[in-house]
């Protein structure tokens, strides 16, 4: 059986980088919860608005919570890794369409500066790092659900910099004794979604009358996880004695098209949702679908939330925003 160390086990902190971000703000707010200590990094990268993040930050208002505004391999932050018991890494630049102009920025955030960290937590003998990585990283798989052992033919320079992360954590694990565990996430949805995101943008098309721009005719297929799952398995991950170098997926195993996530969209608000179609977007797969069978022997976790559960929840955090904004009734 897993053994999964508790506060009373060890007491020292576990840092969260990328701690305002969307992952990030649950899975800090989920470990001071279960009452441990965190340490939160984020640099507010200009991928979208800063005050989106501030407002994650503030749900982990907790005398158990520290953040530090930093980038996540500069010595502020080599400092809080003394004394750490763990890493759980999700700072990241996100998004496919931009990783074609400007991969400079994906290499240097994504790849170069995870590796930095690796050295900083060798150094600091950190007992675990979680490094987030993604479903991007399989491409087209030859066959679904995919298993972490499919060959990784990514599409997309976004999803070479997540799979030259994952590999590095691999390589610090084998060669230099690091405990690493890669995290490859499916398509992650719920309250507090990056406002990219294509379920953040349905729900508000709905609410606010306007056109949601769709890059396909929506039949693409997506493995939509639920951010308080994908939470769960992050702290999870963090608090386990897993194998070093151990690269688990992280999916509902429920593919779900495009098409019929706007179904439900327009269930739970009750209004239409305008498509405005165009052409289907280069580096973006037509198929995600992964099997969790690794990760639910290994820990026993597995999802909770169903899609529609999960898209309710959202729109009621995106309904409360928008009403907070005034802009809706």
């Amino acid at each position: 059986m897993t053994h999964f160390r508790t506060p009373h086990d060890d007491a020292r902190p576990i840092v969260v980088t990328g701690v305002a971000g969307f992952i990030g703000h649950h899975t800090a707010r989920l470990l001071l919860d279960w009452g441990f200590t965190v340490v939160g990094l984020d640099a507010f990268t200009p991928y979208y608005d800063r005050r989106t993040k501030e407002c994650n930050l503030r749900t982990l208002d907790h005398d158990n919570f520290r953040f530090v505004e930093t980038y996540v391999d500069s010595a502020a932050a080599r400092a809080e890794l003394k004394g750490a018991q763990a890493i759980i890494h999700l700072a990241a630049q996100p998004g496919v369409r931009d990783s074609w102009s400007e991969f400079d920025n994906y290499t240097e955030l994504n790849v170069l500066a995870t590796k930095r960290l690796l050295d900083h937590a060798l150094e600091a003998n950190v007992h675990r790092f979680v490094c987030a990585s993604s479903s991007s990283v399989y491409g087209d798989a030859p066959a679904y659900p995919t298993s972490e052992d499919a060959p990784t033919v990514p599409r997309s320079p976004y999803g070479i910099t997540k799979l030259a992360a994952e590999r590095l954590a691999v390589a610090y694990a084998l060669e230099r004794g690091l405990h690493t565990v890669s995290l490859r996430f499916f398509t992650v949805f719920g309250p507090g979604q990056r406002p990219d995101m294509a379920i953040d943008r349905l729900i508000r098309a709905a609410h606010l009358g306007d056109s949601f721009p769709m890059f396909g005719d929506g039949s693409q297929i997506r493995d939509f996880t639920y951010v308080g799952d994908v939470a769960r398995a992050n702290a999870l991950c963090a608090l386990a004695d897993l194998a070093p170098g151990s690269v688990f997926n992280v999916c509902s195993e429920a593919p779900t098209t495009l098409n019929q996530a706007i179904e439900i969209v327009e269930t739970v608000t009750g209004a239409k949702v305008h498509r405005n179609q165009g052409a289907a977007s280069i580096g973006d797969v037509k198929r995600t679908g992964g099997t969790a069978d690794s990760i639910r022997a290994a820990i026993g976790w597995t999802t909770r939330t169903s899609i529609d559960e999960g898209i309710r929840a959202q729109e009621r955090a995106v309904r409360e925003r928008l009403a907070m904004l005034g802009a809706v009734a």
